[in-house]
This record gives structure tokens, sequence and C-alpha cells, in this order.
């Protein structure tokens, strides 16, 4: 096996494990990360007088005030408050070192020419519509947000080799799939939904994109582009304090939704009281109830004799546009927590579920 494959294999099989358990009383940890900042502006407008930079952290700002007024309980962490530089690996550990329940990443796009505007959306991923023109653009979006790492002293050594500028790194990025890109897809298109008809009037879509401080945070992320600073009608939009909080709170907004939406599915999941003790053979069909040990969600379809899956007998179920992988799959809720520590050897944030149709359930290890 050539040696990249395996070493790809094994990383996929560390990192992209779904480790879904929150705490009992919801979503009670968010982190607001206002891109670029200090020595790096991020975006500048055509004329030199606006940053990307100071316009994400107003807009962030009033996120964060909208929400820690209205949920107390909540803790908001921002990466940054001020105009200061921030490496990536900072703000994914601020998020991570927080256990935060979800990440929002809040930039402005830009282009070459002045003509494209409008808001998108993004999460981790292989980069979106590759036989069009606009796969070309939307990778040079990426190489740009990711090229902050330049700016850092021995960044070889702080991102595991990982160059913006080649395209080997983006493909070995592409292969680490998002263990929470279902929740995550979710979050976005709340997001994409609230934006629209707001002060930026173009929707770009959803897009799944390679981007470094999506890949390094560990919980439901998403990363927005809230119009273009090289277009005119956006840039007058975004220097307005009006619009600016406009957006803000049409995120909040997005927030608050996705909020209600995560902390009335705990409310549901809730455990059988007495374990099944049928012993027939089972046919785990789409009208099935089992348990099962969930190790990874992903946007492809994989094999299941694919090494990543270690031998195990493997159960898939297609979610939306995604694919749930779950391993030894039994009517019988005590041999799933037996298989569960071996399991976890090779993927060490997996977690059991209950089966039951069409329905996906944590539960309690």
């Amino acid at each position: 096996m050539n040696l990249k494959r395996a070493i790809c294999i094994l990383l996929v099989g560390l990192l992209s494990v779904c480790s879904l358990f929150a705490d009992a009383n919801g979503l009670r940890v968010v982190v607001i990360d206002a891109g670029h900042g200090g020595k790096d502006p991020g975006a500048v407008s055509a004329d030199k007088k606006t940053y990307e930079k100071t316009i994400v952290l107003d807009i962030a700002t009033d996120l964060a005030d909208r929400i820690r007024k209205e949920y107390p309980d909540v803790k908001v962490i921002m990466t940054r408050t001020d105009d200061r530089y921030i490496t990536l690996n900072g703000r994914a550990e601020k998020a991570n070192k927080a256990n935060a329940d979800l990440s929002i990443s809040i930039h402005i796009n830009a282009s070459a020419k002045n003509s494209p505007n409008g808001y998108s959306v993004h999460i981790l991923g292989q980069s979106s519509d590759t036989n069009k023109d606009l796969f070309a653009y939307n990778m040079d979006v990426c190489k740009r947000e990711n090229s902050v790492i330049m700016l850092e002293d021995d960044y070889t050594t702080k991102y595991q080799g990982f160059d913006p500028s080649d395209p080997e790194s983006f493909i070995f990025m592409t292969l680490m799939q998002n263990s929470y890109l279902e929740q995550s897809m979710k979050f976005a298109q709340v997001i994409s939904s609230s934006l629209k008809g707001g002060p930026i009037k173009a929707d770009r879509g959803i897009w799944q994109n390679p981007y470094y401080v999506l890949w390094k945070t560990s919980m439901p992320a998403v990363l927005v582009e809230l119009g273009f600073i090289s277009n005119p009608s956006d840039l007058s939009t975004l220097r307005r304090k009006a619009d600016r909080e406009e957006l803000g709170r049409r995120l909040f907004n997005a927030f608050k939704e996705y909020k209600k939406s995560f902390d009335e599915s705990l409310k549901s999941e809730k455990a059988p009281d007495t374990e099944s003790e049928v012993k027939q053979e089972i046919k785990f069909s789409t009208d099935s109830s089992f348990y099962a040990v969930q190790v990874l969600v992903s946007s492809r379809k994989i094999n299941a004799d694919d090494p990543i899956f270690k031998g195990h007998e493997v159960c898939q179920r297609p979610v939306g546009s995604l694919y749930k992988y779950m391993l030894c799959p039994s009517e019988e809720l005590g041999k799933a927590r037996e298989r569960l520590a071996e399991i976890r050897k090779s993927f060490p944030d997996a977690f059991i579920v209950h089966v039951e149709g069409e329905n996906i359930s944590p539960m309690k290890n």
C-alpha cells in the first residue's frame, strides 16, 4: 500500500470520528471567531480605507452581545475582542479548550473583479463543484483564508507541514472529514435562510471547503462570508453601522433557531428502560431497531470492506446528503457496550447509538 495512502487512512480513522454528546442541558458554549486581526488585515477595499478585520470584529461583537443578553446561561467566547493577531491554531485551540458546542467564524469575501457579490456559508469538506469554473475561484478563496499561516514563524512545524500554496496539502486536508459535518450542515442551512432578504442581497449558497480553522475545531463549525469588500454595493452596505447590526441580528436569529433545535433533540433522546431479551437473528433493514457503535459521518460512500473499519461488521445509514457509519450492530445494548472499548482503540470518539427505522439517537455509554 502506498505510504501516503496508508497515512491518510490512519488519520481518517483517528480524526473522522463523531462525538455528539453534549451537556444534558443543551448548547452551553459558543465560540465566535472574528477573522484576521492585527498584522493580518484580511481583505482590503480598493480605496484602502476599509479592512475586513474591522468589519468582522464589529459584527462578531454585536452577535456576542445579543447572545449574552438573551441567553445569560450560555458562555460566549470570542477569539479576539480587539485588533490583535491570532494564529489559526490559536483560534481552533481556544474553541477546543473551552469544549464549545458550536463555532461561528465571520469573514468578508473579496475578488479580483468587482462584480461578484453576496454572502455564502462554508463547512468543512472537499471543495464543491469541481467541474465548474467556480471551483478554481473557490480554491483561491481557501488559499487566501489559509495563507495567514505564512505570517507565523516555524509554520511547517506548527501546522504539521500544511502549506496553503501546495495542492497536495489541500488533497490531504479534504481526506480529514469533519466529525461534525451533519450538525455543521444544519447550522449552515439555518444561517443561509436567516440571511436571505437582509442587507447583503445575493445568496451564493452553502459550500464545503478545506478551511484550516474549520478542520481543526472539534465541534460543529461554520464560516460565513458576509459580502464582498471588492463589490461597491456590498462595500457600501458593510460600511453602514445599521446594516452591520442587522447582519449581527440575523446571525443571532440563526443561532437562536439552531440552539432550540439542538436542545430539543437532546430532550427527545431517551435510552430504553430495559434491554431487549430477544435472541433471534436480526436483519438490519431500514425499519429495524438495534444498537451499534457510530464511528464517523461522511459526505462520501465508503465500502464496508474498507481497511478503515478494521474488519468489523458495518452498518451504513444515509442522512440527507451524508452517510453515518456504525459498527457491530446488535439488538442488545449490552453487546454494543462490550464492543465499544475495542472499537475506541481505532476510533477514540466512537459512541453507542440506538437505531430505530430512520431515527439514530446517541446514548449514554
